[in-house]
C-alpha cells in the first residue's frame, strides 16, 4: 500500500506549477501524458509514495519541465490552450486531502495582466537610495575629527 505525498499547485494562463513535497525521495518516477494524466511515484525510508492525477485539460509534454530537488520535486506543465482552468482536476467535487494550493506561487487571473504591466513599467521599479560617502580612516580618527570641529566652532 502506498501513501500520498503533499502536492501543491498554482497556475498561470499558460502553465501549471506542481510541487510534490517529499524530502530525500529515492527512485523518483514521473510521467506526464498529453491528455493530462500526471503520475508520480517514489520511495522514502522504505515507504512507497504515489500520486495519480487526471488534470483538467490537455498539456504539452515536450515543453513541460521538472526538477528533482532534495526537499521537493517541481514540475512546470505547459497547457495546450492558453486559458485559466476552473480547477486542477478533471473530476468535479472536493479535491483529495493531499492536494493543496501553493500560495507562494499563486496569482489571481486578474492580477496576471497587472503583474506583466508592472514588470514593463520601469518608473515603478524601486530605486536604490544614494548613500553618503563613508569617511576615510578608522573610528578613532573619526572621533578626533569631530572633537577638532567642535573645538573650532566654540572659539
Amino acid at each position: 500500500m502506498s501513501r500520498h505525498p503533499i502536492v501543491k499547485w498554482a497556475q498561470r494562463s499558460d502553465k501549471i506549477y506542481l510541487t510534490v513535497e517529499l524530502p530525500d525521495a529515492k527512485d523518483v518516477n514521473l510521467k506526464l501524458e498529453p491528455e493530462g494524466k500526471f503520475y508520480f511515484s517514489a520511495n522514502k525510508d522504505g515507504v512507497s509514495y504515489e500520486v495519480d492525477l487526471e488534470l483538467f485539460n490537455k498539456v504539452i509534454t515536450k515543453e513541460s519541465k521538472f526538477n528533482i530537488g532534495m526537499r521537493s520535486i517541481g514540475y512546470v506543465i505547459k497547457k495546450a490552450e492558453k486559458k485559466w482552468w476552473s480547477r486542477l482536476l478533471k473530476e468535479e467535487g472536493k479535491p483529495p486531502a493531499f492536494l493543496k494550493v501553493d500560495w507562494d506561487k499563486w496569482i489571481d487571473e486578474e492580477d496576471e495582466n497587472e503583474k506583466a504591466k508592472d514588470d514593463m513599467d520601469l518608473s515603478k521599479k524601486s530605486r536604490k537610495k544614494k548613500r553618503k560617502p563613508r569617511q576615510k580612516g578608522n573610528r578613532l580618527q573619526q572621533i578626533m575629527r569631530k572633537l577638532k570641529l567642535n573645538c573650532i566652532c566654540k572659539t
